[in-house]
């Protein structure tokens, strides 16, 4: 996503978040680096998959912490579910996101299904074949949400 959003907004600012997950809500910030100036910033928050929103809410957390408005904040990503935008949006009202699709829910593993695999495996060209891809018994709709 990032090599897409420079190939259209030459000479943009990048910072860095990495958020490692641990289980359902272990969120822990691994490493930062961020423009000295983003509080007076708009901020695309970039992630390809917004799974329980867990990492989201940690993330979007660090940039209020830096400065940034809540409503200066554009979360882009390509695949949510339902579980995730709920998350979201009802701590970060003034957050506007933007996916390309809403898929049906989690499974146990927390994996967007039907989603598409372990986004990192698949840009790296590390995929395995999964077998976990079987929906879970708590269904979301697009309309229920």
């Amino acid at each position: 996503m990032e090599n897409a959003l420079r190939a259209c907004c030459k000479g943009i600012k990048i910072g860095k978040i990495l958020i490692h997950g641990e289980g359902k809500s272990g969120r822990q910030l691994i490493y930062e680096k961020l423009p000295s100036d983003i509080a007076s910033r708009h901020v695309f928050l970039l992630d390809p998959i917004l799974a329980s929103g867990n990492s989201a809410v940690k993330a979007i957390s660090v940039l209020l912490s830096r400065g940034v408005a809540e409503c200066n904040i554009i979360f882009l990503n390509l695949i949510s579910a339902p579980q995730g935008l709920r998350e979201v949006c009802d701590n970060f009202s003034r957050v506007k996101i933007v996916t390309s699709e809403i898929d049906m829910s989690l499974n146990k593993n927390l994996h967007v299904i039907p989603g598409m695999g372990e986004f990192g495996d698949r840009y790296f060209g590390t995929v395995s074949p999964t077998t976990d891809n079987a929906p879970s018994e708590n269904k979301f709709t697009k309309e229920k949400l």
